[in-house]
């Protein structure tokens, strides 16, 4: 065993195409928008828009701070540097949790999606989901145990498939919607800032809010690649930057489509595979239902494997570093992928799948899931938020550009996700609650100051 991941192979083509999977749009729709809608309806659109700006804010934090130091860790790393070790692996420990949480529900669209080819009625069924789940599971891992290129080579063809079907059935649903009767009283007035302050409320704020952070997340694949990037100290954060940009279009997109051709109770009844029920709408048909099905197939697959790539290499990170045990930081030395890591995501997911066979029904799964993984998120993109603050903090001194950009902007980010997420917890249910809080909390008992070395300096820079 080594303790190396293979270096410079992936190119920047490749960092923006696991950013863009790593949010996998497709997967993303079919779990997160119907529950955003049936929580906001009419405006759904600009909460994707209002959220967006913090999530700017992040990414332009990971650009920056990877280019100081680039870490298979990431946030895990750098804010043990500026915060202290206990912020550090807290921060290591959401984005392992959440990414399981995650992992463990987003194989459910994959599922559900072969389900519909057989029987659509058969998609709302748990024990049906929970086993081609499992299947779907170890075939995803067993891609990535072949090494990092064999994974990129595989997104990449995946990703191209999952882009032209989105644009196709987008453009497709808005022509098809054009002259027609909307399936809700929507028009361009709900992007109006006086129509959603006189309508909205802060618990429809925080509900939202966690949807659209759930829509958006995991582009921050490409920071945790970043040892495994060539010239991964620029190319790993402009990858991950990229990667929202393409996400905001295309949620902006299926936002406005799905308020145009489906009623709240349809969007619900669909949670599973909304994009199903978005082609069948936009007249597209069984066939183009079909074609969406496979393209949901693919996207899931890709983000899900992208969640596994972050998972195993945070947990080879802290296990290098000693936050975890020392066997974590191992890799093999035919394939340069976390050994260890790999393994006890294995036997973590098998386990978390067979549970979600207990859920009452697929839709539960699905939303307490988004609402669980969604609190997590917010807060290590929160922490590392902060750090980039930090670390800027006097960066006006010789440039306000680069204060405003990299220091107030992400601060603020941060400091609005944060308080969103503590917020949210108040709104939640007894399953999201013990899912989001107990999950996050017991990396308490796995803090291990002792051994954990934190090594490295964060210096800003005032000049890109």
């Amino acid at each position: 065993m080594t303790h190396s991941l293979r270096k410079d192979s992936l190119s920047f083509f490749e960092s923006l195409t696991l950013g863009v999977a790593g949010s996998g749009p497709a997967n993303a729709i079919s779990l997160a928008m119907g529950a955003l809608i049936g929580t906001a309806g009419l405006r759904s659109p600009l909460y994707v828009l209002i959220f967006a700006v913090p999530m700017l804010g992040i990414a332009l934090a990971y650009k920056a701070l990877n280019k100081r130091v680039t870490h298979a860790g990431a946030a895990f790393n750098w804010v043990g540097l500026t915060f202290g070790k206990f912020h550090g692996f807290m921060s290591g420990w959401a984005l392992i949790t959440a990414q399981m949480i995650f992992i463990i529900s987003g194989v459910v669209p994959l599922s559900t999606a072969v389900l519909d080819f057989i029987n659509p009625n058969l998609a709302n069924s748990v024990p049906l989901t929970t086993g081609l789940s499992a299947v779907w599971f170890l075939a995803i891992v067993g891609v990535i145990m072949f090494g990092i290129k064999t994974t990129s080579y595989l997104q990449i063809l995946m990703v191209a498939f999952e882009m032209l079907v989105l644009l196709a059935v987008g453009a497709a649903a808005l022509v098809h919607a054009h002259g027609m009767a909307y399936a809700n009283p929507w028009s361009w007035h709900a992007y109006s800032p006086g129509y959603f302050f006189s309508s909205a409320t802060m618990p429809e704020f925080s509900a939202a809010a966690l949807s659209v952070i759930f829509l958006y997340w995991g582009w921050d694949v490409t920071a945790n690649l970043g040892e495994e990037t060539a010239n991964g100290e620029h190319a790993a954060g402009n990858g991950g930057l990229s990667g929202v940009f393409v996400t905001i279009f295309l949620y902006s997109l299926y936002a406005i489509a799905t308020l145009m051709l489906l009623t709240a109770a349809q969007t619900s009844n669909d949670s599973s595979n909304l994009l199903y029920s978005i082609a069948l709408a936009a007249g597209l048909g069984r066939t183009g239902g079909l074609i969406v099905s496979i393209a949901v197939i693919f996207s899931s697959a890709a983000t899900v494997q992208t969640g596994m790539l972050q998972v195993t290499r945070t947990l080879f990170a802290m296990g290098r570093d000693g936050a975890l045990p020392f066997n974590f930081g191992k890799v093999s030395p035919r394939t340069q992928n976390p050994s260890t890591g790999t393994w006890w995501l294995i036997g973590t997911g098998l386990a978390g799948i067979l549970i979600t066979g207990f859920m009452p029904s697929v839709s539960a799964i699905l939303s307490d899931a988004v609402a669980a993984s969604g609190l997590q998120v917010a807060y290590y993109f929160g922490m590392a938020g902060l750090v980039c603050f930090w670390v800027h903090r006097k960066a006006y001194r010789t440039s306000w550009g680069q204060y405003l950009l990299y220091g107030v902007y992400p601060g603020l980010s941060a400091v609005g996700l944060i308080a969103t997420g503590l917020y949210a917890i108040t709104t939640f249910n007894r399953t999201t609650a013990a899912v989001g809080i107990g999950t996050l909390l017991a990396g308490v008992l796995f803090f291990r100051p002792r051994r954990y070395v934190v090594e490295g300096e964060l210096a800003a820079v005032t000049t890109e």
